[in-house]
């Protein structure tokens, strides 16, 4: 069976001493967080180099910083060519100050929420379980 593995953030910034997280439409029409395949660009890619590439590359976010401590994995099944794929994907938590996002080709939208709206918009179970425990880590971690 083929295996892929991502990366992907949780991005969030404080808007008037609150935390909003970022979400991003993709083409399909989900929500969920900046993600892509590790060594997409480079077979020697780190894991965190994925990440950090990849929010930039989704939203145009360059002073995004990674929060230690924090990592997260979901897996899950799909089909490509008619042949049944294994995906895991890794979940890191980064903070940006910066509001505005550029948007790659592959997305349709972006909207920056609060915790309860973005456990609202987000598409899958997955996206909701991971957006929850890096909610609770910042909570466990005094940064709302």
């Amino acid at each position: 069976m083929p295996q892929e593995r991502s990366a992907g953030a949780v991005v969030f910034r404080r808007e008037k001493g609150k935390i909003v997280y970022l979400l991003l439409q993709y083409e399909k029409g989900h929500w969920e967080f900046p993600r892509g395949l590790i060594g997409d660009t480079n077979k020697d890619e780190s894991e965190t180099d994925a990440v950090m590439r990849e929010i930039q590359e989704e939203t145009g976010i360059t002073d995004a910083k990674l929060i230690d401590g924090f990592r997260e994995t979901s897996a899950w099944f799909f089909k490509r060519d008619s042949k049944v794929v294994h995906k895991e994907a890794a979940y890191h938590l980064a903070e940006t100050s910066q509001e505005k996002v550029t948007l790659s080709a592959e997305h349709k939208d972006f909207a920056w929420l609060p915790f309860e709206a973005a456990i609202e918009k987000a598409t899958f179970k997955n996206a909701k379980d991971i957006l929850r425990k890096a909610d609770a880590f910042l909570r466990e971690h005094g940064v709302q």
